[in-house]
């Protein structure tokens, strides 16, 4: 198990989000870069952290004054790497090396590619941020699909 440090500003913005929304908050990241607030929620408080229509993340966004994301805390590695990425569709995960200097290389469908690495890759930089914080995952990386033959001549 990974032992996660929160620092005082941390705490202050979980406590704050829990109160705002009512879901419980394992884990806060402050991403400055892409001025947003990443939250883990707890297992199961993925309703209660969006609310109806948005309603509660809505709310807590502008009382924070950045926008707010959430992913949902699973213990298995696998899973919590594809809430990571939700919505996009990981279509498979495979690990590499190991423990506390593994790397996870990720396969999404064609369609959800674009999704998966966000914008200026602010999705999959929240998925490694977060798998090395709760998982002790060192890297998380998306396969590039190889074009086949076939398809690369049709291409030209």
């Amino acid at each position: 198990m990974v032992e996660v440090r929160l620092t005082e500003d941390c705490m202050r913005l979980i406590s704050q989000f829990e109160s705002l929304t009512g879901a419980g908050s394992r884990d806060c990241v402050v991403d400055e870069r892409n001025n947003r607030l990443i939250f883990v929620v707890n297992p199961g408080d993925m309703g209660l952290a969006i609310g109806k229509k948005g309603v509660s993340i809505k709310k807590a966004s502008e009382a924070m004054g950045k926008k707010i994301e959430v992913v949902e805390y699973n213990s298995n590695p696998e899973q919590f790497i594809k809430n990571c990425f939700l919505p996009a569709q990981v279509t498979s995960l495979t690990f590499d090396g190991e423990p506390g200097a593994q790397m996870v290389q990720v396969e999404v469908k064609d369609e959800d590619r674009g999704i998966a690495i966000g914008k200026d890759g602010k999705n999959i930089f929240k998925a490694k941020k977060l798998a090395q914080r709760q998982h002790d995952i060192l890297d998380v990386q998306i396969l590039q699909k190889p074009i086949d033959g076939a398809d690369a001549e049709s291409a030209v």
